[in-house]
């Protein structure tokens, strides 16, 4: 895919007037509360593993309704000290894998938890674990379409609230800095972590790489790839109902979270990105309430920096952890 959206020096000013529900605030209050109402104590399982060099935990947390949602929890073997924390969320269709896939953040010291995405991980990758209880109206296939009729049953409800629980939770495990939570992911994983910053006070740093979810409307009505495509199939059929839809995914924006977030962030954007259109993550970049940077690939697409970008990640963190 060529250069299709926006010149650079339009992105980094480009501020769409995307307006957040009138009670985005209330609802996403309301349903945090409801899920700490219903959390039990977390259940950790050490797991035996070939990693001689790693304490691998099988984590296990309250999520939306108390679900049970799964984790990852992976240290540097033989140290005890609280340590900075990278709470990783995954892609679209991904599972949390297995624990040898995580290595790059605990080889460089950090503790790294990689959540499982309720109801995903057969699409690609090393599977999942988490089943997603709850159901939902008529749906194209994929994730994006369920519950669209109202934001109570949206799909990304429960997952947004899932990854904030699991910071939560996270912050009262022994061993782990709570004043040093870091969040990232890649692409879904972005679009959550952007989410959970916004949704969670005194986060050290946020790490949305390609993020997907931001500026809704402007990405279904100019991408034909999934997942926005999914969106658009949908209207295709229920062609009365435009405004509900959008209705409803404004209380999934990730423009509206980015408002609320606080802490320093580092995004990444591929300019010839056709999955995650680059208007729409550098709405979500501009409009982040506090200090943010972006990283820009002008040849790359969905891939983004790849593992280049790790590289950057791990020098921004050097910027505000205490070690």
């Amino acid at each position: 895919m060529a250069l299709f959206d926006q010149p650079l020096t339009d992105l980094v000013e480009y501020r769409p007037p995307v307006t957040d529900p009138p009670d985005f605030d209330e609802f996403w209050a309301h349903t945090l509360d409801e899920a700490r109402a219903a959390a039990w104590a977390p259940r950790l399982e050490r797991v035996e593993h070939p990693l001689r060099t790693v304490d691998v935990v099988d984590l296990r947390f309250a999520g939306f309704g108390g679900h049970e949602v799964s984790a990852w929890l992976l240290r540097p073997a033989g140290v005890s000290g609280p340590l900075p924390t990278v709470v990783e969320f995954n892609g679209y269709g991904g599972g949390r894998g297995l624990p040898h896939e995580h290595l790059p953040w605990v080889g460089a010291g950090y503790a790294h938890v990689f959540m499982d995405t309720r109801g995903q991980g057969a699409l690609w990758g090393s599977g999942g674990d988490t089943a997603d209880p709850v159901g939902h109206g008529t749906s194209v296939p994929g994730f994006v379409t369920r519950g669209l009729q109202d934001p109570h049953d949206h799909y990304y409800r429960r997952v947004f609230t899932d990854g904030a629980r699991l910071v939560e939770t996270v912050r009262e495990l022994p061993g782990i800095d709570p004043d040093q939570v870091v969040v990232t992911g890649t692409s879904q994983g972005g679009g959550i972590a952007l989410a959970v910053a916004g949704l969670t006070p005194g986060l050290l740093a946020a790490m949305p790489d390609v993020p997907f979810g931001c500026h809704w409307r402007w990405a279904v009505e100019h991408t034909d790839e999934d997942p926005y495509a999914e969106v658009r199939r949908y209207l295709q059929v229920h062609r009365d109902r435009v405004e509900q839809v959008f209705g409803t995914l404004g209380y999934l924006d990730g423009v509206a979270f980015a408002r609320r977030a606080q802490a320093p962030a580092l995004f990444s954007v591929g300019l010839m990105d056709a999955v995650c259109p680059p208007s729409t993550v550098f709405a979500a970049h501009n409009a982040w309430a506090g200090p943010a940077s972006i990283e820009v690939y002008p040849f790359n697409g969905h891939e983004g920096g790849g593992g280049h970008h790790l590289q950057v990640q791990a020098r921004f963190l050097d910027t505000v952890v205490t070690w």
